[in-house]
């Protein structure tokens, strides 16, 4: 099929080189000519695992094209994507001003009959202004053309997306248009292969659905992180209790690990939205409300435990930092907890020598380049040399089984702030170190 992708941000990027890894012919369109010339030549503007060699494979075999040129993509395509980012408004909600300025645009330039694809997150009614917009630019042309927008909302998750996307739990497409979804079920078929696992729904429910298996998400998220609040208080082991409760089918062991609060483009963002849509309709979402303020708590957890152990004032002391990035294998930083922690230990006069496998980069240019406390080191043991204690945030794979040997060593005293709850207390203790955990007393 031909298919344009407006936007090759994570999800358009994504999207439109797996669609060509299955035969199909893919424009990716983008404004930011730099970022378009970067893709021509290679360059990911993004870390993601396989999305580098997929992208390269299939615009060196024509697949897959990068334009900044609209018409074109337009012009070349049967079924467009909408694939722009909807950012938190200071309300809450999701703005859908790149989101509507594709739409008019694709109703200014389409001149054939088209599916037009709202892959970005977007909240209820997002299609209906979708069509609105274009068909109002089609009646300034004077044109009778056909077209159905289609919600197809994105499960990708950051450091797996590839193989999501490849390999998919379900496949959503929220039409009324009988002939549309024949056409996306076509589209997706070759991505299910051993069981098919398309949902067809109407517009507004698959819209819905996005939000509510994020909000779903983050509710085990900040649940566990409350019960463990509760069980460092009650002098209870929340180890021992996410074991214990995850053992029952109907609760598993997914999302129940506690730790310093998640973070990144789509809990934060998806949860407010949600709740914000609620209160538009007149009523107040008092679990969703609750769940944002858990996490927004639950990042300052790490960094309290450092001031109930070294005091309000932190000048002098240095803090060794594992991990930036808001989860492992991505060098995402948005709403990262690192970002809550280095800034109130950095309020109080400490330095902090941090190390991440990929989010260094974004660090330094972005989300801590005004922070002048904080310095940048190219091994996870040099981050430690002289550090007054370590803080482990982000759970990358090469701090699953360290030199605990060598820590001590480099570090001035052995204390040990584990955000992520990576290890056994009691070994920890008993090799030496003074060992920090959420929710064990």
């Amino acid at each position: 099929m031909k298919i344009s992708v407006i936007g090759t941000g994570y999800v358009g990027l994504v999207s439109g080189a797996c669609f060509a890894q299955m035969g199909n012919s893919v424009i990716c369109v983008d404004i930011d000519e730099k970022k378009i010339e970067n893709l021509k030549n290679g360059m990911i503007p993004i870390y993601e695992p396989l999305l580098e060699d997929m992208v390269i494979e299939n615009y060196k075999k024509e697949s897959l094209k990068f334009t900044t040129n609209m018409q074109e993509a337009i012009e070349n395509s049967n079924i467009t994507f909408i694939a722009v980012g909807t950012p938190m408004g200071e309300d809450g909600s999701a703005d859908l001003q790149y989101v509507l300025a594709v739409a008019e645009s694709i109703g200014k330039l389409m001149e054939h009959d088209m599916i037009i694809v709202d892959k970005s997150t977007v909240p209820v009614g997002t299609a209906e202004k979708v069509s609105k917009s274009i068909q109002d630019e089609l009646n300034k042309r004077g044109l009778e053309l056909s077209f159905s927008v289609v919600s197809n909302p994105e499960f990708l998750k950051e450091g797996a997306a590839i193989q999501d996307f490849m390999h998919p739990d379900r496949v959503v497409i929220g039409t009324d248009n009988n002939e549309a979804m024949e056409i996306m079920h076509s589209l997706y078929s070759p991505f299910m292969k051993t069981r098919d696992r398309f949902i067809g729904m109407d517009i507004k429910s698959a819209e819905m659905t996005k939000y509510t298996a994020n909000a779903m998400l983050a509710t085990k998220i900040s649940f566990m992180n409350e019960i463990a609040n509760i069980c460092e208080r009650v002098g209870a082991d929340v180890n021992k209790v996410r074991n214990g409760i995850g053992s029952d089918s109907r609760i598993g062991y997914s999302f129940i690990y506690p730790g310093c609060g998640y973070g990144g483009s789509c809990f934060p963002k998806d949860v407010q939205a949600l709740a914000k849509t609620a209160k538009d309709y007149g009523y107040i979402p008092k679990i969703l409300d609750a769940v944002e303020a858990v996490n927004n708590s639950q990042k300052s957890v790490v960094s309290n435990m450092v001031i109930n152990k070294f005091g309000e004032d932190l000048n002098g002391k240095t803090f060794a930092i594992w991990g930036l990035a808001f989860k492992p294998e991505t060098d995402d930083m948005r709403e990262a907890s690192s970002l809550t922690i280095i800034s109130e230990l950095s309020a109080r006069g400490a330095k902090i020598v941090a190390y991440d496998p990929k989010a260094i980069k974004e660090a330094k240019e972005h989300y801590l380049k005004d922070n002048h406390s904080v310095s940048y080191v190219e091994s996870k043991y040099d981050a430690l040399k002289n550090a007054d204690a370590m803080i482990l945030v982000t759970e990358w794979q090469e701090f699953r089984s360290p030199d605990f040997d060598e820590i001590k060593k480099l570090l001035k005293n052995p204390i040990f702030f584990d955000g992520r709850n990576q290890f056994d207390k009691d070994r920890m203790l008993k090799i030496g170190f003074e060992y920090f955990q959420i929710g064990v007393k």
